[in-house]
């Protein structure tokens, strides 16, 4: 993909994209006009010799400290040097692609001061595929995401680490191998490239991006599982969710309507004296279609910062001011990532609890733990215990992060967003809620194969192929293990998103 940033709204398709491979960026005329307008008032600045924060100042608490003109190189270049302490395991490529690009996006707004050389570079370095390593930890989410986004600048400088072609290399020694010379920075330009919001609003949008892929799949394990345990699709019917109202459910219904028109299994009881299903299999429409909305939600809001100038002090050379105020301050990112933490626990939730109804006779009417010969063999009964610990351990990191804050910098900066761990942790309860989606589908596809003859939907039967790619039917007990590992997988490629992509927001957009 190529993506050209000329002042417009750059979406969450397009995100995604730039998530899922690398991309060639370039700044547009406009952008690049409006680049250099900012940086000339900030020239202006110098030469005049007035006192603006972070462009002749010491910086937080230090801001009443006058730094020397001579040493304004020295004071951007210390900077991103001492703020480089980040630890922890560190970012993938792909995060770090798309922290790269909203960097240069809000940079392209022109309202941060920095000179156009800066911005190309940074084109540069994504262009070249080459991506600096930034550690996970060490952001509170405000002043912006200090400690990582200096891991990224010391790139620019030539110091720290980068990953090209996949190899860890000093960061001077791939700048060499592209053809590119280190950046020596100018006023204000450091602190332009450490404020920002970058980091914690790129693992949240990771996390929306598998989020979409783990719902989409979640709905087709569920029809999966009502057609198995020979439920009703009536509870999905359009008049039942109109007269409530919310779109995410009036959403999923449909979806579910279609994955199980046409069901030979569905229409063979028809008319049974059944009453009501259990809630995990009748009211998906209510549970998943409220984690859609929480995901639209949570779509417009990354969006919207995806797109926003989050630095400090911001150039308004239009009307030649340079204000402080606190765009940085993530608690926007935070507060949206611990929305869809919810969404993604009870996504879990709920699949568990129907694996749990699947390997139960006496609520399924399916053979025990889905094997002949129950007893001698155990089938599918220990998987359901790890999808309940994994549940289980999806309700302590659905915490709220955001509801925590430490003060820094020398108490200047008194209350943090924690946005960053609030992102950050929504990735270990997608891998947990993946799991228990694949260990559903698994049983979901064993269920379903003891209605044979009948058959169920073309869309289910497309899974139960697609299940039975990766893992064999289950006839004599065997490790499972390697089977979820690799239905695992299928889901966060997005296997299972055909029936859904139409709701899903970052996919539609």
């Amino acid at each position: 993909m190529t993506l050209t940033i000329d002042n417009q709204l750059i979406s969450l398709a397009e995100l995604r994209k730039a998530w899922l491979a690398p991309v060639e960026i370039a700044i547009g005329g406009d952008a690049r006009h409006r680049i250099a307008e900012s940086c000339e008032y900030i020239n202006e600045i110098v030469s005049e010799g007035r006192e603006v924060y972070g462009v002749n100042t010491g910086f937080g608490k230090l801001a009443n400290v006058h730094i020397a003109d001579e040493e304004l190189v020295h004071l951007q270049e210390n900077l991103v040097r001492s703020h480089a302490v980040g630890v922890g395991e560190d970012l993938d490529d792909a995060i770090v692609r798309l922290v790269m690009i909203m960097k240069v996006i809000a940079l392209a707004e022109g309202f941060s001061g920095v000179r156009p050389e800066l911005v190309d570079m940074l084109c540069q370095l994504i262009n070249h595929e080459i991506y600096p390593r930034i550690p996970s930890q060490g952001s509170v989410g405000a002043s912006g995401d200090l400690a990582p986004l200096a891991h990224l600048a010391g790139a620019l400088i030539g110091t720290g680490e980068v990953r090209m072609n996949g190899t860890l290399m000093p960061a001077h020694v791939a700048l060499e191998e592209a053809g590119l010379a280190p950046l020596t920075l100018a006023p204000k330009e450091g602190l332009a490239l450490i404020n920002g919001t970058q980091v914690s609003t790129a693992l949240a949008l990771a996390a929306v991006f598998r989020c979409e892929n783990l719902l989409s799949a979640a709905l087709v394990a569920g029809a999966m599982s009502v057609d198995a345990t020979k439920g009703s699709d009536t509870p999905f019917d359009r008049q039942i969710q109109n007269v409530r109202g919310h779109g995410g459910q009036i959403a999923v219904a449909s979806v579910l309507r279609e994955l199980m028109r046409g069901s030979e299994i569905r229409a063979s009881h028809v008319g049974c004296d059944h009453v009501q299903d259990p809630y995990s299999l009748r009211c998906q429409p209510q549970v998943i279609g409220a984690c859609l909305d929480v995901l639209r939600h949570v779509c417009a809001v990354l969006e919207t910062e995806a797109n926003a100038v989050t630095d400090n002090p911001l150039v308004f050379a239009e009307s030649s001011s340079v204000m402080s105020g606190g765009n940085f301050h993530a608690e926007p990112v935070a507060f949206a990532a611990d929305y869809l933490a919810l969404a993604i626990a009870e996504i879990g939730a709920m699949s568990e609890r129907r694996v749990a109804l699947l390997i139960d006779p006496q609520m399924s009417e399916l053979p025990a733990v889905l094997v002949e010969d129950s007893g001698l063999k155990s089938g599918f009964m220990l998987v359901q215990v790890t999808a309940a610990a994994l549940a289980s351990e999806n309700k302590s990191l659905a915490h709220p992060a955001s509801v925590d804050s430490l003060p820094t910098s020398l108490n200047q900066e008194d209350h943090v967003s924690m946005a960053t761990f609030a992102a950050r942790r929504l990735h270990p309860m997608l891998d947990n809620v993946v799991n228990i989606v694949a260990i559903e589908l698994l049983a979901a596809t064993q269920g379903i194969e003891f209605h044979r003859p009948k058959h169920s939907s073309m869309p289910i039967e497309g899974a139960v192929t697609a299940v039975r790619e990766v893992s064999p039917h289950y006839s004599e007990d065997r490790s499972l293990a390697p089977d979820i590992a690799r239905v695992a997988a299928l889901i966060d490629k997005g296997v299972f998103c055909e029936h859904a992509a139409s709701v899903l927001p970052a996919q539609s957009s």
